[in-house]
């Protein structure tokens, strides 16, 4: 099963949604609540990057019989330094966005820490990719 969502950058009313729908999905599938709470953290995380960080992005998910591959492509500034990038802690959002409870430097780590795999690219000035797997 294929799922596809448009996330717009700055739109933080909509964060979250859809992360929240390929959750629902998944519980329909009857995914143990320790993988289904993985995957939730690890989208949201995700989600919230490309709100808080890009202009506008995309998530796709392929649900497989023995677990999720999720794509997220952004259109946005980019990652200058990816190894840093990748230390809790360490975060480029900015003041307004941190006023609202974000930009505390955890998301990539807790991407990192709730899936099987993650590999994340990123071009400065054009945007970012993330692929994201949970197994079942």
């Amino acid at each position: 099963m294929r799922m596809h969502f448009e996330i717009e950058g700055g739109d933080f009313t909509a964060a979250g949604r859809a992360s929240s729908e390929v959750k629902k999905t998944l519980k329909q599938f009857n995914i143990p609540p320790e993988v289904l709470r993985k995957v939730a953290i690890a989208l949201y995380e995700a989600e919230m990057n490309v709100v808080a960080h890009a202009w506008s992005g995309t998530m796709d998910a392929e649900i497989l019989p023995d677990g999720i591959n999720v794509v997220m492509e952004d259109k946005g500034p980019g990652i200058e330094d990816i190894e840093r990038a990748m230390e809790e802690g360490f975060s480029t959002a900015t003041e307004e966005v941190r006023q609202m409870g974000f930009g505390a430097g955890m998301g990539l780590p807790n991407i990192r820490k709730n899936s099987d795999r993650m590999v994340l690219t990123s071009t400065p000035g054009v945007g970012t990719r993330l692929e994201i797997t949970v197994a079942f």
